[in-house]
């Protein structure tokens, strides 16, 4: 099973981001969960979700202790949080990132300018799908194809067209260390 660990803040679209993951998966026959794990969390505060995917039908109900990968959107989080807790052997953490933040040093990190891409393609730092396609470069969880149509069938239209090629955007821009 594949277990991965959403981290930003609230209203970056982190909860969406592993909805559309788990869309993805399913859209390629796999099975697969996706849910949030937050309190009386607010604009700004760190929030984290959480998505599982496999070939076979998920029993587990319980929060990620160990994911196989990571998806950081806020690159400040690092200094506040542990987003590496628990990451197996072998993962890798894909950050929206210029650079690998000295408390991932050591670390397997595709980083990606998620914001960059999303203020050019969207208008707004609005980082989830390109953060979609950065995940799909970086670990092979899901193809580019799969999380494109996932997008195209959350979003409407133009909004669609715009995540599109910021997925695609991201995709083709990751660079794994």
């Amino acid at each position: 099973m594949i277990e991965i660990s959403f981290h930003g803040r609230g209203g970056q679209g982190v909860v969406t981001a592993a909805r559309l993951l788990a869309e993805a998966a399913f859209l390629e026959g796999k099975h697969c969960q996706a849910f949030p794990f937050f309190g009386a969390e607010r604009r700004g505060a760190p929030v984290v979700a959480f998505a599982r995917i496999d070939r076979k039908p998920i029993r587990t109900r319980t929060q990620v202790y160990e994911p196989s990968h990571v998806v950081v959107l806020d690159p400040t989080l690092p200094e506040v949080v542990n987003v590496a807790a628990g990451l197996k052997r072998g993962g890798v953490i894909v950050m929206n990132a210029k650079k690998i933040p000295t408390q991932l040093k050591g670390a397997k990190v595709a980083l990606v300018d998620a914001t960059t891409v999303a203020i050019e393609t969207l208008g707004v730092p609005i980082i989830n799908t390109a953060m979609l396609g950065a995940l799909a470069k970086a670990t092979g969880v899901v193809s580019l194809d799969s999380v494109t149509e996932a997008i195209k069938r959350y979003f409407k239209e133009k909004l669609a067209e715009k995540n599109v090629a910021a997925a695609k955007r991201a995709y083709d821009q990751t660079v794994i260390s």
